[in-house]
């Protein structure tokens, strides 16, 4: 007995070891370790160290949030290092839902979860950008601006007004996340229906993106430092013509027009431009630059964990103009606990300075560059500027020097932004806890525009009288203050988690702004140096209040319920009209844990669910429910002026809150152990009351002469997939994930009279899509003059112009049926010719990683669209403005065989008119990113624990039938004026060169 007691002592022994990740090599803190079967147990220290007592044969499992758990069974070894692998069960991954979070498996609205891996590959300063491809149903159109807007879309256009999207950056409701470094971000969800999104009320209509930054993590400090730089340039440019072709077409165009040569364009003139032959396009692109450098510290302990990001952004750009984008930012989150209290803090800073791009007329820099006449020089001495231009009596052209009009103006905006929140979180008693935050936004800029005094030729002079100085400085305050009380409870099968919740915010904005005008050239840019001055400024001052509440019930994980209710009450409204309620139903049924529904094995989850909400929008400027009065107008009776006051703006008193409904099915299917997972859903979103500009008449005085009131209404129906494919069981791992979504667009109420209305190339009209293209259709062209006879009367028309189909029918016999043309080509025979929203959007994600390389490649795409390709209308209208080569075919009694109209001053046919000749499907797949990395081996214990080289391609190709600069523009976001491209700034092709390194 003694010998058999002293064997077993001998047996139980101290077992060391280190906990690592098998994804980066980085040590884990915290483990949890546990001999089964006893009560023997330890935790990983910060450098994952652990030690542990157990005998041989017992099994020591190790476990960890992420990481998939691990056991092994102790042999003779003293030692046992392990290495966890991340947890490939998707299911079980934690989303940061509306004031919560909730596991995957038991999300029963429609939530996108964006696959940061491939997202953060996407080089940009915005976060929005980031979302393109990734979930589906959500739209994302970017230019090559530095700085420029990104617009996104979810599901399609509920308003004739503002369609943004929330963001909500850790629990702070933002207006737009490109104040902050995408490096930083952890997570990013996407709530598309009403029930994910009711919680957040009237400001949920048009979809939440829900941000997560990184937070600070048990253990040592952490170092990671993360650098790239970019060279960016045009990917595609057009076809204009050089000076001979210029002069060829204009000379002809003149001769049409019964007019003599511009002495420019005549060889027989003295003033024949033969030494100037300008290629704008050569001239102003350039090799554009962008870098990205950021520096992370995170580390910390249970009671004090940190996660600190410093970084810096800066993007030249790839025209030869000081118009690039430059970005500082720091972001610090603190998160601990103490015994049943949890706490933390968020700060953020961002200082950011942006040199604009600058218009004349409201043309963009691109169209103005690309209709730049060949025979106008970049540089000129003998004009004040130093910058080349035309003249009257020489070119005839009016034509912008783009590169001179954007080097001569500063139009600087800088922008400094300061985020705070704190929050803490204590636990009553057991699953009931209450949660207190408050945030601070607050924003301060100013912008400046200068125009000097200058000569950029015939019409764009600007005189000492003229030069001006524009100053605007303002700031923004906004604070929220919640107050939620949560409560979770498990009986057996059953499961509850309830909220309720209370929010106030406050949202005050100033602005000042003065202007000053008279400078000489070289005067400094100063207000005092004006010859005259005037300034103003505004204040407004936004309230608001909500109550929230939330519950979820699960019974035996099969069923899943879920009910959300807000009512919104806010300054924005009248007494009588300021509360909203906004509320939802969903449901969910797992099958796949159904005892009585036998399903295959390799069938691992089925679940169906389905939603029903009712969400508002309360996109209104500030006070625009009170009628707006001069109280100094003055009235002529009898002929003697008498004291009065009239309507300046008529605004409808009752204007209220739009209203958004959504109903949302889908099913989610696991197969092969979840490895292959799959999603289908269905949704119907109808929008009544929307806010729209109803006609009033000019008697009113009221200018403008409309009031905007809820008489607008609206319908979007969509299908979306997803599908991803996870194999991780060899050395050679891979993902391939897809998504897709279609949209159908209704417009269902326009007004009061169901007038429609007009934009850009453009009708909106109920029972059709918004923004649809409006033009006439042509029929070749005039041949001869037989031919011009026999076809329906076109004012102006002469044998070489357009001929336009005579689309409107008249009732020739009395029955009603509309069975003959009219025989006149005149506006009412314009028709639509397509949709400008796509029909489809998707986004397809390959990686892949061998021992240290990894491979990505990401492919995004739409179609079903049509584009209005204003820029080439304009280089078709044969006038004085360059041309395109395919102007070169133009019409002439010798060259009859084509469809290319005469050239004429002044185009008396209006062949430029908006017609299919300058409509093209918007239908495109770009290979947006692909990135090869490759991971240094590092020997243990050094000071870099890890380091990585990559290369990273983005924008490479487009397929496409699109002739413009790019297919994925970023349209006029006016709604009404949809599809038009008039010379968005293309996405560059951008080549980056990275390294990571962990310390």
């Amino acid at each position: 007995m003694l010998f058999s007691s002293y064997n077993l002592i001998a047996q139980e022994k101290v077992i060391k070891g280190v906990v690592t990740s098998a994804t980066d090599g980085m040590t884990l803190p915290g483990v949890n370790i546990i001999v089964k079967g006893t009560k023997k147990s330890a935790n990983a220290d910060f450098d994952g160290k652990f030690a542990v007592q157990a005998n041989q044969g017992e099994v020591l499992e190790f476990s960890f949030v992420g990481y998939a758990t691990q056991q092994i069974t102790v042999g003779n070894q003293d030692r046992i290092d392990v290495s966890l692998k991340e947890d490939v069960n998707k299911l079980d991954e934690v989303v940061v839902i509306g004031y919560g979070t909730q596991k995957k498996s038991d999300l029963s609205g429609s939530v996108g979860i964006v696959n940061m891996e491939s997202a953060k590959k996407v080089i940009t300063y915005d976060t929005a950008k980031m979302l393109q491809g990734q979930v589906a149903g959500v739209t994302v159109q970017s230019s090559g601006e530095p700085g420029g807007f990104v617009n996104i879309k979810i599901r399609g256009l509920n308003s004739f007004s503002n369609n943004n999207p929330l963001f909500v950056i850790d629990g702070m409701i933002v207006d737009a996340p490109f104040d902050f470094a995408p490096g930083d971000v952890e997570s990013m969800q996407v709530l598309k229906d009403a029930s994910s999104a009711a919680i957040y009320g009237v400001r949920g209509a048009n979809g939440v993106v829900i941000i997560t930054t990184k937070k600070g993590k048990l253990g040592k400090l952490d170092v990671k430092y993360k650098s790239l730089v970019g060279f960016q340039n045009v990917a595609r440019t057009w076809d204009v013509t050089d000076r001979v072709g210029y002069q060829t077409i204009t000379s002809a165009a003149e001769k049409n027009a019964g007019l003599t040569i511009a002495p420019g364009n005549d060889p027989t003139n003295s003033s024949y431009i033969t030494n100037v032959d300008t290629n704008w396009q050569n001239e102003a692109y350039e090799t554009g630059v962008v870098e990205n450098h950021s520096l992370t510290f995170n580390g910390g302990a249970e009671t004090l964990a940190y996660n600190m990001n410093l970084d810096y952004f800066k993007n030249s750009s790839y025209i030869k103009s000081p118009q690039d984008y430059e970005r500082m930012s720091m972001n610090l989150n603190l998160n601990g606990k103490k015994g049943i209290f949890k706490y933390g803090t968020k700060i953020g800073y961002t200082q950011s300075d942006k040199e604009n791009f600058n218009s004349y007329v409201g043309e963009t820099a691109i169209g103005a560059l690309v209709g730049a006449v060949p025979t106008m020089p970049v540089y000129d001495a003998n004009r004040l500027g130093g910058y080349g231009g035309t003249t009257n009596l020489t070119q005839r052209a009016i034509s912008l020097n783009v590169i001179g009009f954007n080097n001569l103006i500063e139009n600087n905006g800088q922008r400094n932004r300061f985020i705070g929140n704190i929050w803490g979180e204590f636990e009553i008693i057991k699953g009931l806890k209450y949660k207190i935050d408050a945030s601070f936004d607050r924003l301060d800029y100013e912008n400046r525009r200068y125009i000097p005094q200058s000569d950029l030729g015939w019409y764009y002079i600007t005189t000492k009288e003229e030069a001006s100085l524009d100053v605007s400085t303002g700031s923004s305050d906004k604070t929220f203050f919640n107050n939620t009380l949560s409560y979770s409870l498990d009986i057996d099968k059953h499961k509850f988690d309830a909220l309720v919740g209370f929010v106030q915010e406050r949202s005050d904005s100033y602005n000042h702004w003065s202007r000053g005008v008279g400078y000489d050239y070289g005067e400094i840019s100063k207000l005092q140096y004006a010859d005259d001055t005037s300034t103003g400024e505004s204040n407004t001052t936004i309230t608001g209040k909500s109550s929230i509440s939330r519950i979820n019930y699960s019974f035996d994980d099969r069923y899943l319920l879920q009910a959300n209710f807000r009512q919104d009450k806010s300054s924005l409204f009248s007494e009588k009209n300021n509360s909203s309620n906004n509320y939802s139903f969903s449901g969910a049924w797992k099958l796949s844990n159904e005892k009585f529904i036998h399903l295959p094995k390799w069938v691992s989850n089925i679940k169906l669910r389905g939603s029903y909400g009712k969400l508002g929008n309360n996109t209104i400027a500030p006070y625009f429910f009170a009628t707006t009065i001069n109280s100094f107008a003055g009235y002529d009776f009898n002929n003697a002026l008498a004291p009065g006051t009239t309507v300046v703006a008529s605004l409808d008193p009752n204007v209220k809150w739009e209203d958004n409904e959504t109903t949302d099915v889908a099913v989610e299917v696991g197969l092969f152990d979840n490895d292959l997972q799959f999603t289908a859903e269905y949704f119907v979103k109808n929008s009544t009351n929307l806010l729209i500009g109803v006609p009033l008449p000019f008697s009113t005085g009221a200018f403008p002469a409309s009031i905007t009131t809820n008489a607008g209404a609206m319908k979007n129906t969509g299908f979306e997939f997803s599908a991803t494919y996870n194999n991780n069981r060899n050395a050679f791992k891979y993902s391939i994930s897809a998504n897709i979504g279609t949209l159908k667009n209704e417009v269902k109420q326009i007004g009061i009279n169901g007038n429609p209305i007009y934009g850009a190339a453009s009708k909106t009209e109920e029972g059709r899509s918004m923004g649809e293209i409006f033009a006439y259709e042509t029929a070749g062209i005039f041949r001869d003059a037989a031919d011009l006879a026999a076809s329906p009367t076109q004012t102006n028309a002469g044998v070489g112009d357009v001929k336009f189909k005579d689309q409107l029918t008249i009732d020739t016999d009395g029955d009603g049926i509309f069975d003959k043309a009219d025989g006149m080509i005149s506006d009412l025979d314009r028709t639509y010719q397509g949709v400008t929203i796509p029909k489809y959007s998707y986004g397809i994600n390959f990686s892949a990683n061998y021992k240290n390389w990894d491979f990505s490649m990401f492919w995004q795409g739409a179609g079903g669209n049509k584009v209005f390709n204003s820029i080439y209308r304009n280089l078709m209208a044969g006038q004085y403005g360059n041309h395109h080569t395919d102007m070169l075919n133009y019409w002439t009694p010798t060259n009859t065989n084509t469809d290319v109209p005469r050239p004429m001053i002044g185009d008396p046919n209006a062949n430029g008119r908006d017609s299919n000749r300058f409509i093209e499907r918007g239908d495109y797949i770009k290979l947006q990113t692909m990135e090869i990395g490759y991971e240094i081996q590092i020997p243990v214990n050094q000071v870099i624990q890890k380091a990585k080289v990559y290369v990273n391609g983005q924008n490479l190709w487009t397929i496409t039938k699109y002739t413009g600069g790019d297919p994925d523009f970023n349209s006029n976001d006016g709604s009404f004026s949809r599809g038009y491209d008039g010379g968005s700034f293309p996405n560059p092709r951008t080549v980056s060169l990275g390294i990571e390194v962990n310390f």
